[in-house]
């Protein structure tokens, strides 16, 4: 028994390590502190509002839809994740997870992202499978084109807009989350510049596509930079259509200054930080809208 308990609790913290489980912290924040905001409106606009059974089902969405994308990921890149040493490590190249196991993974956390969206409504339902297509398609743009940083801030700012629509049932008040999505998309990217730094070298090598490989460090540093700079100004822009407060307010300080701090770890002769700033404060940013977000509405 304590056998099996052990390879089972391996298996699960394997799918967790290949699926970056620990990443989570990213998008998922957003996703909720628009369901607060979806909450308010519908509420404000006669309106059941968020119900926990509905919270319940947008939070086992979010998951199935970013455990599919992270495991298609892994399937479609184990070739390049091999032949890099800074992935050859990887649960499938390292031959810890077979693809099999990790198709099956990918496909049953797909079937509870549909299951899920249906749970929430026939509109989520139909836009299921839209999701699905973006989240997925980003792992393949990195083959043929640099864009590939923004793809993958749209799929996760896809996450704010179901949780909106999840909770509302419509597309109405689309302004608020349709903001917040581009805050997000363009965060995202911007950090992913930055994350794609560290393998610069690899993709130049075997021909793979990304900002740093296609414009050098200088010019990723300059174009991460101006994305986050419009991240802090569809803040600016979604409190004043949103008319939040001052706990909201303070939230996108904290962001803009955290950005600035990101921004000053990682510089043209000194890349030694990209993991501190990939995570740590990027961590910090998603925690602190979401707290902020949660007392501006609680307050209002």
């Amino acid at each position: 028994m304590n056998a099996r308990n052990g390879s089972l609790w391996s298996t699960l913290a394997a799918f967790g390590r290949m699926v970056r489980l620990s990443h989570t912290i990213f998008g998922l924040p957003f996703a909720l502190a628009s369901t607060a905001l979806a909450h308010a409106w519908s509420l404000e606009h006669g309106g059941e509002g968020l119900t926990l059974m509905r919270l319940v089902w947008i939070v086992l969405a979010f998951t199935g839809a970013r455990t599919a994308a992270m495991g298609f990921n892994r399937i479609v890149d184990r070739k390049w994740d091999a032949m890099n040493p800074r992935t050859a490590d990887r649960e499938i190249p390292a031959g810890v997870v077979g693809v099999g196991t990790a198709w099956g993974l990918t496909l049953g956390s797909a079937g509870l992202f549909v299951f899920s969206s249906a749970m929430l409504g026939r509109l989520p339902l139909l836009l299921s499978p839209l999701c699905l297509l973006v989240i997925g398609g980003y792992s393949l743009f990195k083959r043929f084109s640099w864009s590939s940083h923004l793809i993958l801030g749209v799929a996760l700012a896809l996450a704010p807009a179901g949780a909106w629509v999840a909770v509302t049932g419509s597309l109405q008040g689309f302004i608020t989350p349709g903001l917040l999505m581009l805050a997000v998309a363009t965060w995202v990217a911007g950090f992913d510049v930055l994350y794609s730094l560290g393998d610069m070298d690899f993709d130049k090598k075997v021909g793979l596509h990304s900002i740093p490989a296609r414009f050098g460090v200088l010019g990723a540093l300059w174009i991460s930079g101006g994305l986050h700079l419009v991240t802090v100004g569809m803040l600016v822009a979604l409190h004043l259509c949103a008319g939040l407060g001052w706990p909201h307010a303070f939230g996108v300080a904290l962001i803009g200054g955290l950005l600035a701090i990101e921004h000053w770890l990682v510089r043209p002769g000194d890349l030694s930080k990209l993991g501190k700033a990939f995570f740590d404060v990027n961590g910090y940013i998603s925690l602190a809208y979401l707290a902020c977000t949660l007392i501006d509405v609680w307050l209002g």
